[in-house]
């Protein structure tokens, strides 16, 4: 399917993998939209769809909100047919509503807590056995390390700087040892920014 825009804002194609990050930002295009209610409260459907609104007894303005709230549901529709790929797509394609179709992505991706609870201890032990590899360039590096930090922030686990900045020094080859020594002798580890660490250790390489 192709990828889905709320103005400026792109949701990447969802095939199966860090759900938790896609429905974030998919969350933020719906609330950009304004229909983010739409999609996690859903609204009510006429129990007959075959019967004209009129024959309902409904007022004009019961009638143009009911139409407003279709017409902005299969906006949101669209958008989350738009942003998962072809393989995902077949497991939403019968569903008629944005909601349902939202409910059915979380109920087989999100996972219950027991499941949640094995892919975070999961994601915790790659963090902590994580290591450079010899031949592996600084930025690539980050990037895993990172990835796998905000991977444990998808499950709601947000890791203390100063562990990071302490598993970041530990955690590189040798060749690094000198800037590492530098810093531990000149800067506070308990107050140092990740990223001021990244900086010092980018200029090293």
């Amino acid at each position: 399917m192709a990828g889905s825009s709320g103005g400026d804002l792109r949701a990447p194609i969802f095939n199966g993998g860090n759900y938790e990050f896609w429905k974030i930002r998919m969350r933020t295009i719906f609330k950009s939209h304004g229909i983010w209610d739409l999609v996690e409260k859903g609204f009510e459907i006429p129990e007959s769809k075959g019967k004209k609104v009129e024959e309902e007894g409904s007022s004009d303005s019961e009638k143009a909100s009911l139409s407003d709230k279709l017409i902005k549901d299969a906006k949101a529709l669209g958008i989350i047919q738009g942003a998962v790929s072809e393989d995902i797509f077949p497991r939403i394609s019968n569903e008629e509503t944005s909601k349902g179709t939202w409910d059915i992505l979380h109920q087989e991706f999100h996972g219950d807590k027991q499941v949640r609870s094995i892919k975070l201890q999961g994601l915790r032990h790659d963090f902590e056995y994580t290591r450079m590899k010899d031949d592996e360039t600084m930025s690539v590096y980050l990037t895993r390390l990172l990835t796998l930090v905000n991977q444990m922030k998808g499950y709601r686990e947000d890791l203390a700087r100063e562990h990071l900045v302490q598993k970041l020094l530990i955690s590189l080859t040798k060749e690094f040892d000198p800037v590492c020594y530098v810093i531990n002798q000149t800067k506070d580890i308990e107050t140092i920014e990740l990223q001021e660490v990244i900086a010092s250790l980018r200029g090293f390489a």
